[in-house]
């Protein structure tokens, strides 16, 4: 690829721009047609604001017309004199006619800033030359090389990151991709010169040419509009951000956090293929809540949305993003992002907002939804997911002891009592009872939290919860946890901006474990069994290397189990008792009856622990009872297809890839597409000779890709 008009390498636009047919994804704020309406939510249109800012030499206009160019974007044209201050700062998402019309814009801004503006770098097509992308920055950027000469002029270059990155997008019109407006060295007073040098070496100034009288450029704003309230759709452009901080119904935005949010849904749009968002605003177009998610969520939906966690951790417990996470458990039990939220408030408006919004563009209904104990988000749930079955996190009510029961005299006795009647229960009237004598021998039967959780215990309690199937994001267990999708990235004062720049980095992390774990699951073999149990055997075949090192414990574990007898006979139905030794403290044990039905004319099993419900794969004593009858291979219907090594492939194919296609939908494109390519990046990875052939493929279809755009050159 050829590059000219370059000073210093950028490797950041370099990455974004490194291919003269790189195709541009749809931007709801530039191109296409994108018009969604959800409930209240901000309606995302193709329209443009067309504005022709026009660069005077002579011409000045007066306050009344300045003021009302100020007021708001219009679609008539705009004359912006050069010695007014009338330019708005480059944003992402402007458009231009030509590169001229890009350059002399920004150049123009530069003057009334205090600053000069030089091209640093410029990517132009193989073969029509034609200039395609560059990236224009402060004179200040960078430093020099020190080359061996006589003479070393004096360093003037401070290393400034300010800065503009655009391209050519579809519509042949110039598109700004990236700003950064902040310098690190001081302003001049007005800056008329500013140099760009061409091919001849001549400079050009804010006007191109001095004989007109001025230089009308056309610069493209996207329209952001609420169809709902009827309002100007320019003004909510200007408005939509601008927040009153700490307002209830509003969400609370600090300095820079509105500039940060625009460039970070314009970039990822730009960048992360199908990333979308919506925003809801109110009459006045202030903005409330806001979903966004990425084409990787909504194609885990599609496989991982049966059992959803909404984590809600960073709202209730006032840090400083008040986002909303809606997360899955993939096929490798770990957890993947379905969706995020940032929200005004914990208001049952906000909540049911977002679950609207999320069911409408995910098209899922989850069977089972946990979340913290939270009255809005429950009354949203109900409303959205009447037919869901709506748990309470095990995990945040045990992380909430210390905090509401730490001031108790007697705090260490009514925890460990807490605990044994939440884990060691199996039955309902064991719970009940030994609820009872926690409350009663401790005397704290008045206090408020554990009374309210008394009453919601048919939500929380594992031993209520047998028939709900959790998919392992319920830990019925002592010592487990769910943790935060971005557990490693947020705490407690972590500002948004900076949330915003880890959001990607999230991603990228967790995309790159479930892809590890594709790997080591194609490379699983029988040299990493542990016993000689047939079960074993069998699954280590069919599940991915997580799940079956998951199960392999309950295998191990079955040797723990000593007896298995019979306890009642109706029919084909048989009650057996396995007796276990069981880890009570450390250094001790003691023996544990656990109760398992079977059927013996259609094999099926259940274990009054309810692990396969719980976690999504069979106990160590529903093993032992399927051993006692004789049983070598556990029943199909005991082999969840989610937790498959092939669990993908067989999904698209169960699925389909054929049939009708919407010709302007393109998240049904990126489904199909991605689905295709998933078969041979699986296949592709089994053997060396078999990535050679799918690198040739996929590199054979991406070429004949590239000519199609180049046809229209």
């Amino acid at each position: 690829m050829e590059r000219s008009d370059s000073g210093d390498v950028d490797v950041q636009a370099s990455a974004y721009l490194q291919t003269e047919e790189t195709h541009e994804r749809v931007d709801p704020l530039s191109d296409g047609e994108c018009t969604l309406r959800i409930g209240d939510a901000l309606i995302c249109t193709s329209e443009h604001d067309e504005i022709d800012v026009g660069f005077s030499q002579n011409e000045q206009r007066k306050s009344e017309e300045e003021e009302e160019a100020r007021g708001e974007f219009d679609e008539e044209q705009i004359g912006l004199p050069v010695e007014s201050k009338e330019f708005d700062a480059p944003a992402v998402g402007m458009e231009f006619e030509s590169y001229d019309d890009a350059y002399n814009y920004y150049n123009c801004y530069a003057t009334e800033v205090g600053f000069r503006v030089r091209v640093k770098n410029s990517w132009f097509k193989r073969r029509s030359k034609e200039k395609y992308g560059a990236v224009l920055c402060c004179s200040s950027q960078g430093f020099k090389r020190v080359n061996d000469v006589n003479r070393v002029r004096k360093e003037t270059r401070t290393g400034c990151p300010a800065m503009i990155r655009m391209r050519q997008v579809d519509s042949k019109r110039w598109r700004v991709l990236e700003v950064t407006l902040d310098h690190n060295h001081l302003l001049g007073s007005k800056i008329y010169k500013s140099v760009k040098r061409n091919g001849t070496g001549t400079k050009r100034k804010c006007i191109s040419s001095p004989d007109s009288d001025a230089k009308t450029i056309k610069l493209y704003r996207a329209r952001v509009m609420d169809t709902g309230n009827n309002m100007d759709p320019n003004s909510a452009m200007k408005t939509q951000f601008q927040n009153l901080a700490g307002s209830p119904d509003l969400l609370n935005l600090r300095r820079g956090d509105s500039a940060a949010m625009y460039n970070f849904f314009c970039r990822m749009q730009l960048t992360n293929p199908n990333f979308f968002y919506l925003m809801d605003v109110n009459d006045e177009g202030q903005l409330r809540n806001v979903f966004f998610a990425d084409g990787f969520s909504k194609v885990s939906c599609t496989y991982f949305g049966d059992v959803i966690f909404i984590d809600n951790t960073y709202i209730s417990g006032k840090f400083e993003i008040p986002l909303v996470s809606l997360v899955g458990v993939n096929h490798h039990g770990q957890t993947t992002l379905l969706g995020c939220g940032l929200l005004a408030g914990e208001t049952m408006e906000s909540y049911h907002w977002l679950l609207k919004v999320w069911l409408s563009l995910m098209k899922c209904s989850p069977q089972t939804i946990v979340t913290d104990r939270c009255k809005p988000l429950e009354s949203a749930i109900s409303q959205v997911f009447p037919r869901s079955h709506h748990r309470f996190s095990l995990t945040h009510i045990m992380r909430k002891i210390p905090e509401k029961l730490g001031g108790l005299h007697n705090y260490d006795g009514v925890r460990k009592a807490f605990t044994k009647a939440v884990y060691e229960t199996l039955k309902v009237v064991e719970f009940e009872a030994a609820w009872g004598y926690m409350v009663h021998h401790f005397g704290v039967i008045d206090n408020e939290w554990l009374r309210f959780l008394y009453e919601d215990r048919a939500r929380w309690a594992p031993v209520y919860l047998k028939d709900t199937f959790f998919a392992g994001i319920a830990n019925a267990r002592p010592g487990e946890a769910l943790n935060p999708f971005f557990e490693r990235y947020v705490h407690k004062q972590t500002p948004l901006k900076e949330f915003l720049d880890k959001y990607e980095l999230a991603l990228q992390r967790k995309h790159r474990e479930e892809t590890l774990g594709d790997l080591e699951s194609l490379a699983l073999n029988n040299a990493e069994l542990k016993t000689k149990c047939s079960f074993e055997t069998q699954l280590s075949r069919i599940y991915t290397r997580d799940m079956f090192k998951k199960f392999q414990v309950e295998v191990e574990e079955m040797y723990s189990c000593f007896s298995t007898t019979q306890l009642h006979v109706d029919g084909p139905f048989v009650i057996f008792l396995v007796k276990e030794r069981v880890q009570s403290e450390p250094n001790r044990r003691e023996i544990r009856d656990f109760e398992v039905l079977y059927n013996r004319s259609v094999g099926e099993v259940r274990c009054i622990c309810s692990c396969f419900n719980f976690y999504g794969y069979l106990c160590r004593h529903a093993l032992c009872v399927l051993n006692f009858n004789g049983v070598e291979e556990i029943p199909l219907q005991y082999i969840l297809p989610r937790w498959r090594r092939d669990f993908k492939r067989a999904h698209v194919t169960d699925n389909g890839l054929t049939g009708f296609v919407d010709g302007t939908d393109r998240v049904q494109w990126f489904d199909q597409l991605y689905k295709s390519a998933l078969q041979v990046v699986e296949e592709g990875a089994v053997s060396l000779d078999r990535y050679k052939v799918a690198m040739q493929l996929l590199q054979q279809s991406l070429d004949r890709v590239h000519k199609v755009e180049a046809k229209q050159d």
